[in-house]
C-alpha cells in the first residue's frame, strides 16, 4: 500500500467518526508511520486532533480523530 493509498484509507476511517492509534493503523492498513500520514493529512487542511492515551500495558500512545467527531 502506498503512502497516498494509506492517506486515503486513514482519512476515510477518521471521517466515519472513529479514532485511530498506531496499533490500529498497522492492523487495519499495514501503516507503520501513522504520525507521518496524519502530518500529511493536516498539511492538506484536514482538521485532525490527537490525544494521549494509556494502553492496558501502561504505554502512552497517540489517538487521532477528526475534530468535532465523536470517538
Amino acid at each position: 500500500m502506498t503512502n497516498e493509498s494509506q492517506n486515503k484509507a486513514i482519512l476515510a476511517h477518521l471521517q466515519t467518526g472513529k479514532a485511530l492509534t498506531s496499533r490500529g493503523a498497522f492492523s487495519l492498513f499495514n501503516c507503520m508511520r501513522l504520525s507521518a500520514r496524519i502530518y500529511e493529512l493536516t498539511q492538506r487542511g484536514h482538521d485532525i486532533t490527537s490525544s494521549r492515551v494509556v494502553t492496558n500495558d501502561n504505554k502512552r500512545i497517540a489517538r487521532y480523530s477528526m475534530k468535532g467527531e465523536s470517538v
